[in-house]
């Protein structure tokens, strides 16, 4: 049989189906900015230091240098929505590097080199090995600590390439290393800004010349379908008593909706407090009362009870102020004062005396009160006035953990041997079997200060 006979149209049909796949692959390509011809630094410029980026066998290979500050070559244009991945060695086993998106430039910092600020996903070849973590470079620091998700901690391969992929759509920014699903912040602060590549600082002279090279650099700008993360993976969100959809689906529920006080009651009592607690502007704040310890308002309880879940919430302090998150709290001790219960000391440790008090600091900010310090450094703790971000995550076999602003703090097994003589040490040694209960309410202490609570969510584990 002729086709072409029997099909008159055939070479024509054959031609127009050929220009038609032609023209998509044009487009499907038309979506991916090139970013770097593999030839020159055509598109980009060096920012912030005196760290070399130079071309080689078509790769961007940055070489560190003594006495500079960090370094960045920069994209001229800025993104909003894409995906980015590339590929990234680096030589030094102490060393760190790290890819800016939607960042910005002040032009007039460091002696007018300029100073990068914005978003940045990590590459961390060291033993704390927080590659994928998102930092706020020149701004608010950590965002996502690799803590938060520390079975992604093995993904990154030293003295290889390393396959890094971001993911900036809408609030959304997501990382994955090798493959592996890494970080998630929901964030509003940056929509749009550009694309840097950085060489970090030395402060080993004998990191000096150490290089970092990245290669096979591509961006997709258009068609963007975000990629689904698994579930189980913590994610930090920036906006106030707002779950996603991705938190939804995990399992999370709000305990405080920003505007009311639906699911809380006063401790002991049936209702919530008439006076001593103001709820305005997403915030559940338990007013100053010089200081005393549930004299006005009370503390405040959840009406349901927990057993194993994954507590977060964000708290401000006034200064030298002094509070408290309970768990575990069964209200059955009918004792005056403050409910009995775990509690994730919220302090100024700097001004308010129970810093000073207890055990060898277990009194401390993000403590368990009289119990365990929080070991933690200040760089991750924030400013009195400022937001922090508390988590308290209690597994099914009685394994608990303390986090501060995404930073492990401290760990311990409820009902242990090492739990009962730490117990037994304590203000609580009269509480028979205080802090196993099977079950509790989640407690905000009314401690006389003025502290402001925010995004208050929960996941039940199981």
């Amino acid at each position: 049989m002729n086709t072409k006979t029997m099909y008159p149209n055939y070479t024509k049909l054959v031609a127009l189906t050929m220009l038609l796949s032609y023209a998509l692959t044009a487009l499907a390509q038309s979506t991916e900015d090139k970013l770097f011809n593999g030839k020159d630094l055509k598109g980009w410029k060096i920012v912030g230091g005196d760290a070399r980026f130079d071309i080689e066998n078509g790769e961007i290979v940055g070489t560190a240098v003594a006495g500079t500050g960090n370094t960045f070559l920069i994209t001229e244009k800025e993104y909003g929505d894409f995906v980015l991945e590339l590929e990234v060695k680096i030589e030094s086993p102490t060393g760190n590097s790290g890819v800016q998106v939607r960042s910005h430039l002040d032009p007039s910092g460091n002696n007018g080199k300029g100073k990068v600020y914005g978003r940045q996903a990590e590459l961390d070849p060291t033993a704390r090995a927080w590659s994928g973590g998102i930092y706020d470079e020149a701004r608010r620091d950590w965002l996502y600590p690799m803590s938060l998700n520390a079975g992604a901690a093995t993904a990154y391969k030293r003295e290889s390439y390393n396959h890094l992929k971001i993911e900036c759509i809408g609030n959304e920014m997501k990382t994955w290393v090798n493959g592996i699903p890494a970080a998630y912040v929901v964030d509003t602060l940056d929509t749009q800004g550009f694309i840097g590549l950085q060489v970090h600082a030395i402060s080993n002279e004998k990191d000096a010349g150490k290089r970092v090279w990245f290669r096979n650099i591509k961006l997709k700008t258009s068609n963007l379908v975000p990629t689904p993360f698994p579930s189980g993976i913590y994610v930090v969100n920036n906006i106030p008593n707002f779950l996603n959809a991705y938190e939804e689906q995990d399992g999370w529920k709000l305990l405080f909706d920003g505007k009311s006080s639906a699911g809380w009651l006063g401790a002991y009592k049936n209702a919530f407090p008439s006076k001593g607690w103001d709820i305005s502007k997403g915030t559940i704040s338990v007013l100053p009362a010089a200081g005393e310890e549930s004299t006005n308002g009370g503390d405040i309880v959840t009406k349901d009870q927990y057993g194993a879940f994954d507590l977060s919430f964000e708290f401000k302090l006034s200064p030298g102020a002094n509070s408290g998150v309970k768990y575990f709290v069964t209200l059955s001790e009918k004792n005056a004062g403050s409910a009995i219960g775990l509690e994730y000391q919220i302090l100024d440790d700097a001004l308010h005396p129970d810093a000073k008090l207890g055990r060898d600091g277990n009194r401390t900010l993000a403590s368990l009160y009289d119990l365990i310090k929080a070991e933690k450094q200040q760089r991750f703790v924030h400013k009195i006035g400022e937001w922090n971000q508390g988590r308290v995550v209690v597994y099914p076999d009685n394994r608990v953990e303390h986090y501060l602003n995404g930073v492990k703090v401290l760990e311990y097994v409820r009902g242990s041997e090492l739990y009962r003589e730490l117990v037994a040490k304590s203000k609580y040694k009269d509480w028979k079997d205080f802090g196993e209960a099977a079950q509790g309410h989640i407690l905000l202490q009314d401690h006389g200060d003025l502290v402001s609570f925010r995004s208050i969510k929960i996941k039940v584990l199981r």
